[in-house]
């Protein structure tokens, strides 16, 4: 009967283990296979107990350039709202700084490197949009035509990548019961469309009747919880004594909870309880 010694035994288990965990990272262990390096043998899309500066810096720039291409195929419609570019930067900000926060092996060091990198991409990509316009053009294309004339250009339809009742939706939001009196229909490139009605069908303003209107003015407020608006007072050329005598009989603007001011006249709605 032959004796099994301890390092046997050893050695049995390292080489199962190595077999079961070929290409894998056993924590806390020497025992590694072969793992997928960055460059210059630099290993960053591993999970990892720690990362080096250079490491989180290139997570920041491949996960950059990745959205920016899944976020292309994803079309306009994903977005709704926000620029392509901004669309991205809000999506891989957010789970950069969650992140950290609800793990307690990930460190903070290592979410603001890859936010500071985000963001110095961002400003860079915003640059380089001003200065070529090919690249211009992918971060913000072309308005699509979805109407022309009254005509329903279907062949946009596909390449905006939205469907017929989500155009009628879209026209119901803006009053439009009838396609043929659209002139022209635009889907912009933050997923919003922009509606022209025909000229007949436009509304009648005092412009076509020739008609005398007022000046445009508009309602700002002044004094809001008793606090003055001192850059809007030095706007109007007016000062903190011209204000009293508008909202007389009230001798303390701290007794006022919001006045507005409107082509110099001042209107009081209400004073503070008290």
């Amino acid at each position: 009967m032959s004796i099994i010694k301890p390092s046997q035994i050893a050695h049995s288990i390292y080489k199962m283990m190595e077999k079961r965990f070929s290409g894998r990272v056993l924590k806390g262990s020497s025992l590694t296979g072969p793992k997928v390096k960055g460059l210059n043998g630099v290993d960053f899309f591993e999970s990892k107990e720690s990362l080096t500066a250079i490491e989180w810096i290139l997570r920041g720039i491949v996960s950059f350039i990745f959205l920016l291409i899944a976020a292309k195929f994803l079309g306009q419609r994903s977005i709704s709202q926000l620029r392509f570019l901004d669309f991205i930067l809000a999506l891989t900000l957010g789970n950069i700084i969650a992140h950290p926060l609800s793990d307690e092996e990930l460190g903070l060091k290592g979410s603001m490197i890859t936010t500071i990198v985000l963001i110095v991409l961002y400003i860079a990509t915003t640059w380089l949009g001003l200065k070529w316009p090919f690249f211009k053009r992918y971060l913000d294309p072309s308005p699509i035509t979805l109407i022309k004339q009254g005509l329903i250009q279907f062949e946009n339809l596909s390449k905006a990548r939205i469907s017929i009742d989500y155009l009628f939706s879209e026209l119901r939001k803006e009053k439009v019961e009838d396609v043929q009196k659209v002139a022209l229909a635009l889907w912009e490139p933050g997923g919003t469309i922009s509606v022209f009605m025909d000229t007949p069908y436009q509304p009648v303003t005092p412009a076509n009747l020739k008609l005398e209107t007022q000046p445009f003015t508009i309602l700002r407020p002044i004094i809001v919880d008793g606090k003055v608006d001192m850059s809007l007072l030095q706007e109007i050329g007016k000062d903190t004594g011209w204000l009293l005598t508008q909202i007389a009989p009230i001798s303390n603007i701290q007794e006022v909870s919001l006045a507005i001011v409107e082509n110099e006249t001042v209107r009081v709605f209400s004073r503070a309880k008290g």
